[in-house]
């Protein structure tokens, strides 16, 4: 169905109900076979006609269907159809390129006499030519020729060598369309050990996961209903094409840790290892204290300073009123 997208710009399936109305089947549909209609009312529906020429129409909730790029809203456009001049040029370049060197359009020297040989003499000349002249060992020999006989060589035409570097250029070009990087169909002309792993993320995240997007919310909208919706979602998990850049992915994992949004578990479950025992708590950046224990650490932290600080003022009273008592009793004496 990502092939129908890709290259009719839209895909289709039928989708098949029990008895409960649960869903049973899905049934790709050609996207050629496949018209959009509308009621008088407005409402849309689907005429499929089979594969024997027989139509029928399937209600518009009856129908999976992912558009492509478009401008209506309802229908992908044919990524082929728009860019059919460039694919036709690929095409052309590469009949070309074939009758070019199948047939011999290009003639490697002549030999040129001023008048007439008969044909005894052709042969004897053709013969001559090819025992001294033809063939790699014997190159680069000196030419002997007779009765005014002159020898040009012939090259590639500029225009006709061309050809090489317009179907090199028409690989790029189709790459383009699709957003494809051109080490992935083996150009790898301007790839280096240093790039190609980030194109390869790159290709993941703009080419890839938009394509995925779609399916996700056709897949949550279409087969789901109401109430699953509420416990059940479509997610494409692509983590595991993005593990290529192992520094990257490093840093990523230790800052997650860091700030307590990861576990240790967490992340050996993303690098699809087993979990530890106490792999599954959380850590603060506060010399990584556990989150549970950060109440109770800043309550222990606290308390004896405050009991300190009132415990001094208690002790400071009580020793100024027994000093007043001191005082008076020296003064005055005891009554009575």
């Amino acid at each position: 169905m990502m092939t129908h997208i890709l290259l009719w710009g839209n895909c289709y399936a039928e989708i098949e109900y029990d008895g409960k109305g649960d869903i049973k089947a899905l049934w790709p549909i050609p996207p050629h076979r496949v018209e959009h209609m509308e009621t008088e009312a407005g409402d849309p529906f689907f005429r499929v006609t089979t594969s024997d020429g027989k139509q029928h129409n399937v209600p518009f909730y009856a129908m999976f269907h992912i558009p492509g790029l478009g401008f209506d809203g309802k229908k992908g456009i044919s990524v082929i159809q728009w860019a059919k001049r460039s694919i036709e040029l690929a095409l052309a370049t590469e009949q070309f390129g074939a009758d070019f060197f199948e047939n011999g359009t290009n003639v490697g020297a002549v030999a040129t006499h001023p008048g007439t040989l008969t044909d005894e003499a052709f042969e004897r000349l053709k013969q001559s030519l090819r025992e001294k002249y033809e063939g790699l060992g014997k190159a680069h020999r000196l030419m002997l020729l007779e009765e005014g006989m002159t020898f040009s060589k012939n090259t590639i035409p500029p225009n006709d060598a061309q050809f090489l570097e317009t179907r090199k250029f028409q690989i790029l070009e189709i790459a383009r369309i699709f957003r494809v990087p051109p080490h992935m169909m083996a150009d790898l002309e301007r790839a280096t050990f240093s790039n190609i792993e980030h194109q390869s993320t790159d290709f993941i995240v703009h080419s890839v996961r938009p394509w995925l997007i779609r399916w996700e919310q056709t897949i949550n909208w279409k087969l789901f209903s109401e109430t699953e919706q509420q416990r059940l979602f479509a997610e494409f998990l692509i983590e595991g094409y993005l593990r290529g850049d192992s520094a990257a992915r490093a840093a990523f994992y230790k800052e997650m840790f860091n700030i307590g949004v990861y576990s240790q578990n967490d992340i050996r479950e993303k690098e699809n290892e087993n979990p530890i025992p106490g792999g599954d708590r959380y850590f603060a950046p506060l010399n990584m204290i556990p989150l549970d224990l950060l109440d109770e650490y800043y309550k222990g932290k606290l308390a004896p300073k405050e009991a300190l600080k009132g415990g001094d003022n208690d002790e400071g009273e009580q020793e100024g009123a027994e000093g007043m008592g001191a005082a008076g009793e020296s003064a005055g004496g005891p009554e009575g």
